[in-house]
């Protein structure tokens, strides 16, 4: 794997949005603007991806909709974290062919996280024969370039090659929702735990500069932008490769000092990095959202070792204790892995110990899945799925009752919280510690901040109404 990084500069991203315009005058000539369909899978820094592939998109003269069958173009953005993720966009890819055939000139391409995979790629290209294009992550600032070689030259094109790791700005950015925004701030990963593929196909740790993006940030909010997430796989390592280096403690808080009514949040953290001057930052202003997704994966300090994690369940539960010390009312989530190659009993009853030590508000729990390429793949791993199962039930309904309990308690309580959309059920809000509020009230309230009376609350979610 290539670990250089590389900066790509800004006549590299004008000559990209050249290729946007060649491609808009072509369609500019067609009698009606051809319609494009994205599909994003996985993880926010995906969503982050797909509003710049959009943009680009938007910029070469496409419209959006929502239906495959009436796109004229398909990008599927995908996700490798796991094979259920996998399975499910192979299964969508084959469905295509039905789109395909119905609609000759019909463009599908596939990008990701799974399309840097080159076992997935080989399978695209053997079976898949109605995918157009496909590419990685590194490949994404070239999205114009490369649907320019495809529209003018035709045959498949195949992009994934192990290139440098890359930032590009400029790219344009084409946002669905008006209340919440992705920023990224970095990219890449070097922790290299053994489950994990991300390392392989999105590449080594690099960080954007501040400045720009502190001005991305100035200028969410100056739009009205109410929530703000701030993303990258390990936002606690932030700025130790930039020339002046500068922690993510220190950015949060110059985020935080922008003038606007919003929200600040941010994921992903690894333990091993997160610092009491990161707790104290977020304790110090009321725009820094008091929650923290803190990954644990096992309580176990045999099977962290073999996971690569770099901490143990001691160091993890410190963290824990000075974050509660910092900020009284914050809402811990977390991820836990089941059924790690070679976990015994003994060590998942570690985790249901842990999980009752610290009492999670929400968990992201999942039973373990090989990934192709990483070292756990590797491992023996004697313990059934059918075993595996039954631990992985225990660990739900426990983490549901602890979610019951914490939600319970905010019974008769008022809340500041942010109206941010509305479904079949009502309107829907997130307190400050990002805990989903369903109310009732007008569709006018979406994009402000309400005090909202709770009235009920279940594992899932808290029920609510404005308070007078």
């Amino acid at each position: 794997m290539n670990q250089q990084t590389t900066i790509i500069t800004p006549q590299e991203v004008e000559r990209q949005r050249e290729f946007c315009q060649k491609i808009h005058e072509r369609n500019a000539a067609r009698p009606t603007p051809p319609l494009a369909f994205v599909d994003t899978y996985g993880c926010q820094q995906n969503e982050a991806d797909s509003e710049r592939l959009r943009g680009y998109l938007r910029e070469m003269g496409y419209e959006f909709t929502d239906s495959e069958a009436q796109a004229d173009l398909i990008l599927i953005n995908t996700c490798a974290i796991r094979e259920h993720a996998e399975m499910r966009v192979l299964g969508n890819v084959g469905a295509l062919v039905h789109t395909k055939r119905a609609k000759p000139g019909q463009l599908i391409c596939v990008c990701g996280c799974m399309a840097q995979e080159p076992h997935r790629a080989q399978k695209i290209k053997e079976s898949y024969r109605q995918v157009d294009l496909v590419f990685g992550p590194h490949a994404l600032w070239r999205f114009p370039e490369l649907l320019h070689r495809l529209v003018t030259r035709r045959g498949r094109i195949f992009d994934i090659t192990d290139e440098p790791g890359s930032i590009a700005e400029g790219i344009p950015v084409a946002r669905q929702d008006r209340v919440k925004a992705w920023v990224s701030i970095m990219y890449g990963c070097n922790n290299f735990c053994t489950y994990c593929i991300v390392p392989y196909v999105r590449g080594r740790e690099r960080s954007r500069r501040p400045e720009v993006i502190l001005e991305e940030i100035r200028g969410l909010a100056e739009e009205g932008y109410k929530d703000i997430t701030l993303l990258g796989q390990n936002v606690n390592s932030y700025g130790k490769d930039l020339e002046e280096p500068m922690d993510f403690a220190d950015l949060l808080k110059a985020a935080a000092e922008i003038p606007g009514d919003f929200l600040l949040r941010f994921m992903t953290s690894h333990p091993k990095d997160a610092s009491q001057k990161l707790f104290d930052t977020m304790a110090s202003s009321p725009k820094i959202a008091p929650c923290f997704h803190l990954p644990f994966q096992a309580g176990s300090d045999r099977v962290l070792k073999a996971m690569n994690r770099v901490y143990d369940r001691a160091g993890y539960l410190d963290k824990v204790r000075r974050l509660r010390e910092a900020i009284p009312d914050v809402v811990i989530t977390s991820d836990v892995i089941v059924g790690f190659p070679g976990e015994r009993a003994e060590d998942f009853e570690q985790t249901m110990t842990l999980l009752d030590e610290v009492r999670f508000d929400a968990l992201f729990t999942f039973i373990y899945s090989p990934r192709v390429g990483t070292p756990a793949a590797k491992m023996e791993d004697p313990v059934s799925k059918e075993e595996k199962a039954a631990w992985f039930q225990r660990l739900v309904e426990r983490q549901d009752q602890i979610s019951e309990e914490k939600h319970a308690a905010y019974i008769g309580r008022t809340v500041r919280c942010l109206v941010d959309g509305a479904d079949d059920k009502g309107l829907t809000a997130r307190t400050p510690s990002n805990r989903l509020v369903r109310l009732t009230g007008d569709e006018s309230l979406i994009g402000q901040f309400v005090n909202v009376k709770i009235t009920g609350a279940n594992k899932w979610s808290l029920t609510g109404e404005p308070a007078e």
